[in-house]
């Protein structure tokens, strides 16, 4: 799949996108090979992002919550500047290297972008899940557009998230008293499965360790460079 080099290219992909239904994937017996994806920019950039910034993204593979087993780098710059709902023009070529350069592929991609929780129901955790022909699951911080109570404050607890009164993404309590994570279906996985990857791979720490790991490589790639 070719990466769209303009708004109206993108919109179209992802209107596409979202009307698809490939065969959806289950989580196997046992520990799933994961991998993760996170690309983090210069810093001192003015403004909420702009094309032409330097970026560094990192994908780290792990067999489900347990030890890494490998890590990949990419460099390269910001293809668009920064617009909700359009992260794959900014950051979609340079994360889709990062992981291509993993010497295993994975089972399943945790993305720290959105799926359904986007206005055409196709975000860049999907997006590249159908790009790299995997399974994919979105992590984020907060919702995109979709609205919903917190979930309870114990380890594990969910709550709904609403767009259009359509269930499109879940809050997930990974840590007991810690802020909650979005949890989002991506590329073949509906929210159950998106639950299931994400609770696998959470350890200790409030974000799930291969994206946290990844997350961690690319912020070192920078502070190296």
């Amino acid at each position: 799949m070719m990466w769209p080099r303009s708004e109206s290219e993108l919109v179209e992909l992802q209107i596409q996108l979202a009307a698809r239904r490939p065969p959806p994937w289950r989580v196997p017996a046992g520990w799933p090979m994961m991998a993760a994806c996170f690309v983090c920019f210069g810093r001192g950039a003015r403004g909420r992002g702009r094309a032409g910034e330097p970026a560094w993204a990192s994908a780290a593979l792990m067999r489900g919550n347990r030890g890494p087993v490998a890590t990949a780098l990419a460099r390269g710059e910001t293809g668009w500047p920064y617009e909700p709902g359009l992260l794959a023009l900014r950051e979609g070529r340079l994360l889709e290297t990062a992981v291509r350069g993993l010497p295993e592929r994975p089972e399943v991609l945790i993305v720290n972008a959105g799926g359904r929780d986007h206005p055409r129901r196709a975000g860049l955790a999907l997006h590249l899940g159908a790009a790299l022909d995997l399974p994919s699951v979105g992590i984020t911080d907060r919702p995109l557009l979709a609205d919903g109570p917190p979930p309870a404050p114990e380890r594990g607890a969910t709550s709904t998230l609403l767009l259009e009164g359509r269930e499109v993404a879940r809050w997930l309590r990974t840590r007991a008293r810690a802020r909650p994570v979005v949890v989002h279906p991506g590329w073949r996985t509906d929210l159950d499965t998106a639950l299931t990857v994400a609770s696998r791979a959470t350890r200790r720490a409030r974000t799930p360790e291969p994206l946290r790991r990844a997350r961690k490589a690319a912020r070192e790639a920078r502070a190296a460079r």
